[in-house]
Formats: structure tokens, sequence, C-alpha cells
């Protein structure tokens, strides 16, 4: 921002999110007068080793004396990955990052925030606004066609039975679900779904069919990790199980699922840093 004080420490504003039932989401922001009139930006975190690509630019309006307000509409979706928040005061400008204030995100935790989820044929597209661990605004943003979404899971014995409903695609003859083994030996175990209707369904996978061989996960053979996917019909391209319609933008560190004993290994599922769904399987260790 220019002015007389221009080299003074900028301090950073504060900027409350509301989520909207039609999927927009309403930035308000504190600011002091402006020399020119101040723009939200939001900056799309690069890929490792990637080059920065252009980020999103919204006008902030005048809201009332030191208030401005932005609007991001649900068209066209932001690109799947986390967005920083600034405010600038020209498309090149310094930026100044926004610290998070009241979040209101009642409309996300009943499926709101995606219009075009609603009516389960059209993208899922997701925009969640959350605070960095370093205390900053951002906003984690996903957009996929088709998608998976996991519900309810039912731990029993060696077995998880998971719930989930298919948007942008139907299931057909021949759906499965299917559980792929990262690392340099992958491995693929596949289970039949269980329909209620064409989008409705759920799957159940024996703890001990993931147990991994002898040397087969890693240098040891202590660990594997399975990711989850659907085939909506027999041939039919895989499918990403994820949990996003929610107002949770990190689901790691809060969902924690209890693990099953399988003689020497343990088996649990858990999401990971994007949302997805996964089944870790380690050895114990001596002693557990």
């Amino acid at each position: 921002m220019s002015g007389e004080h221009e080299n003074e420490p900028v301090e950073s504003p504060r900027a409350a999110v509301t989520a909207q039932e039609d999927g927009r989401l309403l930035v308000r922001v504190r600011l002091p007068e402006q020399d020119r009139p101040p723009r939200l930006l939001l900056q799309r975190r690069p890929g490792k080793g990637k080059p920065e690509e252009p980020g999103r630019l919204l006008p902030l309006e005048p809201d009332g004396p030191g208030r401005w307000r932005a609007v991001l509409e649900p068209e066209p979706a932001l690109e799947e990955g986390r967005w920083d928040a600034y405010v600038v005061d020209a498309p090149d400008g310094e930026r100044v990052p926004l610290l998070p204030g009241l979040r209101d995100l009642r409309a996300l935790t009943s499926g709101g925030g995606a219009p075009d989820v609603r009516a389960a044929a059209g993208p899922v597209a997701v925009r969640i606004p959350y605070a960095t661990k370093d205390g900053r605004l951002a906003v984690r943003a996903w957009h996929r066609t088709p998608h998976a979404e996991a519900g309810r899971f039912t731990l029993s014995g060696d077995t998880l039975t998971v719930a989930a409903r298919l948007y942008g695609a139907r299931l057909g003859e021949g759906a499965e679900a299917s559980f792929r083994r990262r690392g340099r030996n992958p491995a693929e175990v596949r289970v039949p779904l269980r329909a209620t209707d064409d989008r409705e369904f759920a799957f159940t996978v024996d703890y001990g069919d993931l147990v991994p061989e002898t040397g087969a996960a890693g240098a040891a053979g202590d660990a594997a990790v399975w990711d989850v996917y659907v085939h909506p019909a027999a041939g039919a391209p895989r499918i990403r199980t994820a949990r996003l319609l929610d107002d949770l933008a990190d689901r790691k560190q809060v969902f924690v699922y209890p693990a099953a004993r399988l003689g020497d290994w343990t088996a649990r599922p858990y999401y990971t840093l994007d949302n997805d769904l996964s089944v870790e399987v380690t050895r114990s260790r001596p002693g557990e």
C-alpha cells in the first residue's frame, strides 16, 4: 500500500468468511482508507518444483467505514489445491496476507457450498476457508468429476465397511471398490459393491487381505498404504474415494480411527492430507 508511512511494517488485516447456500464465499475485510481500490488475491500454492501460476483477483467493494467485501462466485471453480489469501492494491502490488477472522461454514455441513453436488450429476466443486498452521487465511479447493464421497465407517473385528455416494457417475454391472498399494511393489485388492440405488453403495474389506507378504511393502516389509478407489462398472476408470462435502479442510488429524490387530500387524483407515481415504497396515513393534 502507498502513503507517507509506506516503509513502516504493514499490519495484516483480518477477514471474515461466510459460506453461502448457493456456493458463494462472502469475504469481509477491515482495512483503512486506501489510495487505490484494494483487491482480494487468491494465490494457489505451486507444486514442488513448479512455477507459480496467475492467481484469482477479486475486487473489494466498500461495505461501510473501514470495511470492504468481495464475493467468490461458484464459477469458474477454483482448481484443486490450497489458495492463500492476500490484499493487494494492484495486480502486481505488494501482497499483504490476510489473517482469519470469523468463519461461518454452516452451509457446508449439509453438503452446501457446492451447488452442482445437489443434482449428483455434475462436478464436485468445494471451497473450504481455513486457518493455516502459521495463522493465515487460505482456501482449500477440490474440483473432481466424478467423485466418490465416503460416509460412515463400520469397524467390526478384522473388517472395514464403508458407506459412500457417487457423484458425476452412476453404478452399473460389475461395480467394485479397489485397494491399491503404494510403493515399489504395487498390488491391488478388489471387493464388490453393495448398491442401494445407482449412486448409494457400501463395500467391505477384510484387513487380512491387505497384510503385505514378506518384503513386498518396503525395504523392511514393515508397512503398506492402500489407497481406496471405486470402479462404478466393469471396465470403468477408477474414482478416488474421499470425504470432501463438509466444513473440514484437513481431516487427517481430526478423524483418528481405531486400529485392528492381525497377529503381528495392525490396520486402520485414515484420511490423507488431501482428505482421500486410505488404509495403513503396519507391523507391530516388539512389546506392543
